[in-house]
């Protein structure tokens, strides 16, 4: 497995490593030594799926308190997926980090605890999958608008088809459940 550190400290992009022939392929999506060596600390405690049709934009989303480390990929289809740093006193509060996770590609993302995420579905329908490093609390779930000026990350679609929650989202300024940047 190849796993890339981005502008984002602790966010991690992970390309497992793919044997295939012309019967299909195999691959390791967890591994908890191999993966807990690259800098992606276990438990998991929780995986998760959704399905979304194209447009679909969900996030950003964290949990404060009680964040929740996520490693995430595409099993079905296409996103553009984002981690932004919502941790309040971080070196890199507001910024972003975005890439294409696909079934083709195979890659992976890890966004540790404390940031925000969310993705944008490319394809005609995606399946997602993470697993967390902590339970969904809905009491202590937040997010950050995903048209926030501040963040203006560059999403793929104009008119994404968003949840009534998505919609009532504050921006980074208006937020008042962040979470804290926390030195190790």
């Amino acid at each position: 497995m190849n796993v890339t550190p981005t502008n984002l400290p602790g966010v991690l992009v992970v390309e497992p490593k793919v044997f295939g022939d012309a019967r299909g392929f195999f691959l390791e999506t967890f591994q908890a030594e191999r993966y807990a060596k690259a800098g992606i600390p276990g438990p998991f405690v929780q995986d998760n799926m959704s399905r979304s049709v194209k447009n679909t934009l969900r996030g950003l989303h964290f949990q404060n308190p009680h964040a929740q480390g996520k490693l995430v990929s595409v099993t079905r289809g296409a996103v553009w997926d984002v981690a932004a740093d919502v941790r309040v006193g971080s070196p890199t509060f507001g910024q972003w980090f975005g890439l294409e996770l696909s079934e083709d590609n195979k890659k992976q993302l890890w966004i540790p605890p404390g940031f925000a995420h969310g993705f944008c579905v490319l394809s005609e329908l995606a399946d997602f999958q993470y697993k967390c490093t902590e339970y969904y609390l809905p009491q202590h779930d937040g997010g950050v608008r995903w048209d926030d000026p501040k963040l203006a990350i560059p999403w793929p679609v104009k008119e994404p088809l968003l949840s009534a929650k998505d919609l009532k989202l504050p921006t980074l300024e208006e937020a008042t459940a962040l979470p804290r940047f926390e030195q190790r």
